[in-house]
């Protein structure tokens, strides 16, 4: 999804929330917004969005079903024989706003121009990276003919056997999500039967009993909000579909204290039954819905959406400091309650964009507010100093990963987990925006640093793919020099077990023989999650970097990236995701989700485009 972001001449944004699945059932996906400049007030950008992967249970329960594997000449057609109507989904308020939050007013603060100028390429510069665009381009027209033989208006492809699942309501997740990247690629003919095709869809009716809202938001609001900003509102359908959808969701708000319940019985809802929001509920799933909404709400001019989210914000702006790790938000939210008691704190999954979006709603609102701001830069000294950490390398390569870690109330102690994840990638980009829309130019090397720790892990595995998952060692000095003992160490002590042969063996010894057992390369003390399933968060960050500071170095590192994930994941149909990146000639999983062709190809595209397609000054990522 994109989102136009706003200074003094008001510019447009675009966004991406990190996403992902735990296993498949704790990571969510991220989305990419997108939005073109005005020169209106805060509250009139527009906007155009792509999205991410999915949560626990909710709608992550896929139903393989359609073509059995089996191809056909012409794509599948929803059955959609009655105008789209929201009616039998909607019920009066039990819980009415008494008081609206509206969307700021005024003229939007100064947010500084963040892209690095690009000077004049050679010949030879620009032949190298148009051939790269065409590789690109042509592995996104391979899924998109795939999907249209074989899961037209359908929400996922099954790139392998050629049928596909249906894991997020059945609208289509697919078709919305990627309608922003058929446009910035110029496939005018493609993208205007998707935007026929979407006239089909009805969101009243759906097989789902729980709807997960976070995941509505980002993949069908999100895509309908982009693909209208980045087309220049030309096609009235997109907004009047992201309006049904805010509307549907917005059912979801109505509780005591008005915050969502975001894994939503909306049967229950549309007849009158009483609700309330979860006391267990993921900070991501709550805290990323802000820029959607925002948007919505400056494109319809209806307040309604931005106060719904504006007070999510004001509850984690109240209780930010009154968590057991003051300054940043456990991954368990009590939202019935509105208070937060978990232990437990990452940028990884089930949090991941709720921090990512802050930098970028100061952007959306033009600066208006402080608010964002002051959040943003809270989160940041407890993050420094407990959740990044340098990790040792062969190379010696300064490297930072993205951990996680947990409070022990009772012993007074924060114990580290040096796992990083992919999700995490996004906080290099995040890191970079925030250096440069908030004067803080000691961050540039923070976030150059963790950017250089995922394209580290892609190009450390056996197919240059990184893995899901992951541990490393973290230097144990300042120096940080490699020390293979202190790595087979760490290795050998992360075998919980003494296997059978590994009696009497040094903890070097047994290091070694896990590592070669288990096929971990040097630097990976472990790979609980081996999987790659086409997330897009570590070339989001590359391109991010990319475009602040000018340096080819990001190109190549994604051509390195592109490369190996094209190698490894291309079916005869699409691409599909692969279960070990430690293996070349991994078991591909039969799935490919939205965001492959809505994220993680928009970007790699983007990387390799004009450095005035998509320019930061103009857009946010």
């Amino acid at each position: 999804m994109f989102l136009p972001r706003r200074k003094s001449t008001v510019v447009a944004l675009a966004c991406c929330i990190a996403f992902s699945l735990w296993y498949l059932n704790y990571f969510r996906p991220r989305i990419g917004l997108l939005l073109p400049s005005t020169q209106q007030q805060v509250g009139s950008h527009q906007i155009a969005f792509g999205q991410g992967s999915s949560a626990p249970n909710a709608q992550a329960q896929a139903s393989t079903n359609g073509h059995d594997g089996k191809a056909s000449d012409t794509p599948p057609i929803l059955n959609a024989e009655t105008k789209p109507s929201l009616e039998v989904v909607q019920s009066p308020e039990r819980y009415p706003v008494q008081s609206l939050i509206r969307l700021p007013t005024g003229l939007p603060a100064n947010v500084p121009k963040i892209q690095y100028s690009f000077g004049t390429e050679t010949q030879e510069e620009k032949a190298e990276r148009e051939e790269r665009l065409a590789a690109v381009k042509d592995s996104f027209v391979h899924s998109w003919k795939g999907y249209k033989k074989y899961a037209w208006q359908q929400d996922e492809l099954a790139p392998i056997r050629g049928g596909y699942a249906t894991t997020f309501g059945g609208w289509g997740a697919t078709l919305v999500d990627s309608l922003d990247t058929l446009w910035m690629m110029g496939l005018k003919e493609d993208f205007e039967a998707a935007v026929e095709a979407i006239k089909e869809i009805d969101f009243s009716k759906t097989k789902l009993e729980v709807l997960n809202v976070f995941e509505t938001t980002i993949r069908y609001l999100g895509g309908f909000l982009g693909a209208y900003d980045l087309s220049g509102g030309k096609y009235p359908i997109l907004l009047d579909k992201a309006k049904e959808v805010g509307d549907f969701l917005y059912g979801a708000f109505d509780t005591p204290n008005r915050l969502p319940v975001t894994r939503w019985d909306w049967e229950a809802a549309k007849k009158g039954v009483e609700q309330e929001a979860h006391d267990s509920t993921l900070i991501a799933e709550i805290g990323s819905l802000t820029l959607e909404f925002t948007r919505l709400a400056q494109l319809t001019k209806d307040h309604k959406y931005f106060d719904a989210v504006q007070r999510i914000s004001d509850v984690l702006e109240q209780q930010q400091n009154k968590t057991t790790l003051p300054g940043l938000w456990p991954v368990i939210m009590d939202a019935k309650r509105e208070k937060f008691t978990d232990v437990g704190y990452t940028l990884g999954g089930m949090a991941d964009s709720t921090y990512e979006y802050l930098p970028k709603q100061h952007m959306l609102l033009g600066g208006s507010t402080q608010q964002y701001q002051k959040m943003y830069e809270a989160t940041l000294p407890p993050i420094m100093k407990h959740i990044f950490f340098r990790a040792m390398n062969p190379e010696n390569e300064e490297i930072l990963v993205s951990g996680s870690v947990r409070v022990n109330e009772n012993a007074g102690a924060i114990v580290p987990d040096f796992k990083g994840q992919h999700l995490g990638c996004f906080t290099g980009g995040m890191v970079a925006i925030g250096a440069k829309i908030f004067d803080r130019p000691a961050d540039v090397k923070i976030a150059r640093q963790l950017v250089a720790g995922c394209i580290w892990a892609y190009d450390h595995t056996q197919t240059g793919i990184m893995p899901e998952i992951f541990q490393m060692v973290p230097c144990k000095d300042k120096q940080c020099k490699w020390d293979e003992d202190w790595w087979l160490r760490s290795v050998g002590i992360r075998t919980d077990k003494i296997e059978e042969g590994f009696e009497g063996m040094t903890m070097v010894e047994k290091g070694r023989r896990v590592a070669e057992n288990q096929r971990l390369p040097q630097g990976f003390s472990s790979i609980p999650d081996r999987r790659y399933i086409l997330r897009p968060e570590a070339i989001e960050s590359v391109f991010v970097l990319y475009r602040i500071t000018g340096e080819k170095k990001y190109q190549d590192a994604a051509w390195r990236m592109f490369s190996a994930i094209e190698q490894h994941t291309r079916t005869g149909i699409a691409n599909a995701a692969i279960n070990d990146v430690t293996m070349t000639s991994s078991p591909k999983d039969d799935r490919m989700e939205s965001f492959w062709m809505a994220e993680t190809l928009k970007y790699f595209y983007a990387i390799f485009a004009d450095p005035s397609l998509l320019s930061l000054d103009d857009y946010v990522l």
